[in-house]
């Protein structure tokens, strides 16, 4: 799950991880997650970073604390997720095929039809 090798922070990761569980339904609306310490002892990090990664989650409303008691997903996660996904991940992925595509001279209706054979193949899996 971490890769140790990557630029991306540490926390990032595991911030990112708790979202894909969430999007996975592993954690559901107002389910507790993992606390900072049992992050910690997975992944054998420390629990500050854990903890970092888990305080980004509740400053974009992906998750919210009760005190004493831990964080929990909030009723908008998944939504917030999925916009956060499309509007960054997701157009960051597009511009750089499309500078790609322009790059090897492929037209529009070549790089849409690859695609669309992509959505059919994975739609069929």
């Amino acid at each position: 799950m971490l890769n140790t090798e990557s630029s991306k922070p540490i926390y990032v990761q595991i911030a990112e991880w708790l979202e894909s569980e969430i999007l996975s339904g592993t954690f559901k609306t107002d389910q507790k997650v993992y606390s900072q310490y049992q992050l910690a002892d997975m992944y054998t990090i420390n629990p500050a970073t854990a903890a970092k990664g888990l305080n980004l989650l509740a400053d974009e409303g992906i998750l919210y604390k009760k005190r004493g008691l831990g964080m929990f997903v909030s009723s908008e996660a998944k939504e917030k997720i999925l916009f956060k996904r499309k509007n960054q991940t997701l157009k960051r992925l597009v511009e750089e095929v499309v500078l790609e595509a322009n790059r090897l001279q492929v037209s529009n209706e070549e790089l849409l039809s690859m695609i669309k054979a992509l959505q059919t193949k994975e739609g069929n899996q």
